[in-house]
């Protein structure tokens, strides 16, 4: 079955079980919302760490696919089919 690669940054690989990617099937086109529903199932604290008390992603919180940023796209209703990787990538703040 084809499924749809969720690369992690090293910050958050301890929170997935030091996974750096996590794998869902896809039985066609999914939404990035559902997909991180999906993969982080088994990981609660990475899903708080991804998605606030809305659902909404965390304003330090970037989700890509394909190389567009899903902020530019449609959010978290925005589509991925098998075979494409969505890369998440966690702000650095500094001062």
């Amino acid at each position: 079955m084809p499924d749809i690669r969720v690369v992690l940054p090293s910050v958050l690989q301890p929170l997935a079980g030091g996974h750096s990617v996590l794998i869902s099937d896809a039985d066609g086109p999914v939404t990035v919302g559902s997909l991180l529903d999906s993969v982080t199932g088994e990981y609660p604290v990475l899903a708080r760490r991804l998605r606030d008390e809305t659902g909404a992603l965390r304003r330090y919180v970037n989700v890509y696919v394909n190389g567009d940023e899903v902020r530019r796209l449609r959010g978290l209703e925005t589509e991925v089919a098998a075979g494409q990787e969505v890369l998440v990538i966690q702000s650095v703040a500094g001062g």
